[in-house]
């Protein structure tokens, strides 16, 4: 069993019946899938509303935190993020909270085949988005690097373990810089978590629409309290070298440590994307996961 395996599964039966009994409002006129991750199961209703149910235990105390925060982020925020409508509460059918909120369009990054000229076209927003986000102080109580993401004694064995993995499978071989940017991380002291952060903004969370714009930022189970750098891993992987200088220009100072952090975080999260890809057969991701891990190096 791999660590995304579900401890439960909504499926459509049990969706539709959790929410006609807690949400009768809505017609339920259709109900399709629309996505399945590490942490959540996602149907779409009516074409308008979209429902999270948590797979995994682990992911219960994020979709809290979900509903409690973000109806606080999204007005500040310069991009679409979900927002919290229909509160679903445990019962004895799913024993979890869940919950439902406007349909935000877009597709992820890797389902949309930019060109470089269109990603460079991110930096800008990508830099405005994350510079509003950092700057925002909330007068609520938020988890601190719970995924330890910024703990290079603990995240760059991990970054290792994963590239292997990836090696074994015969999908990407390491280029020597790899071992230099995770041997010159590894040594790093613990930063000050100084910003709110998404957590967890890779491939699958920028949305973006016909022409490559970003349209929306999702999936914020991991919302917390760190070190901005937490949140450049796009830097890396998504925008090409001639964006970066663009990117910062628009976001503001950031230190050669952070980008460093950053960089790890990319090779680790690329890494683990192309490995559940392909074991998923999601081939899209696989490959732009892959993709990412090149940016990453260059």
């Amino acid at each position: 069993m791999r660590e995304w395996s579900a401890e439960v599964t909504v499926g459509r039966k049990l969706a539709r019946r959790l929410i006609h009994e807690q949400f009768p409002e809505l017609e339920l006129r259709s109900l399709r899938l629309l996505g399945e991750g590490w942490d959540n199961t996602v149907w779409l209703v009516d074409d308008e509303w979209v429902f999270s149910f948590p797979r995994r235990s682990v992911a219960v105390p994020g979709i809290e935190n979900e509903i409690a925060v973000l109806p606080l982020l999204a007005p500040q925020l310069p991009l679409p993020i979900p927002n919290p409508t229909f509160l679903g509460r445990p019962s004895e059918e799913f024993r979890w909270p869940f919950y439902g909120r406007a349909f935000l369009p877009g597709r992820e990054l890797a389902d949309a085949g930019l060109s470089d000229e269109k990603r460079r076209g991110l930096a800008g927003p990508l830099a405005e988005f994350l510079q509003t986000l950092h700057s925002i102080t909330l007068e609520v109580e938020l988890p601190v690097d719970p995924l330890r993401r910024v703990d290079m004694a603990f995240r760059v064995p991990r970054a290792e373990e994963r590239l292997e993995e990836l090696r074994h499978l015969g999908l990407w071989s390491p280029p020597e810089i790899v071992a230099q940017v995770l041997e010159a991380a590894e040594g790093l002291a613990l930063p000050q978590p100084t910003a709110t952060v998404h957590g967890d903004l890779h491939l699958r969370h920028l949305l973006v629409g016909e022409a490559g714009e970003p349209t929306a930022v999702i999936d914020w189970i991991d919302l917390s309290r760190n070190d901005p750098c937490v949140d450049l891993v796009l830097f890396w992987c998504v925008l090409p070298p001639a964006a970066r200088r663009e990117f910062l220009t628009a976001y503001g100072a950031v230190s050669e440590e952070q980008l460093l952090r950053a960089r790890v975080l990319s090779l680790f999260l690329c890494a683990t994307l192309a490995v559940y890809g392909h074991s998923e057969g999601m081939e899209s991701l696989r490959r732009e996961a892959v993709a990412g891990l090149n940016r990453t190096c260059g």
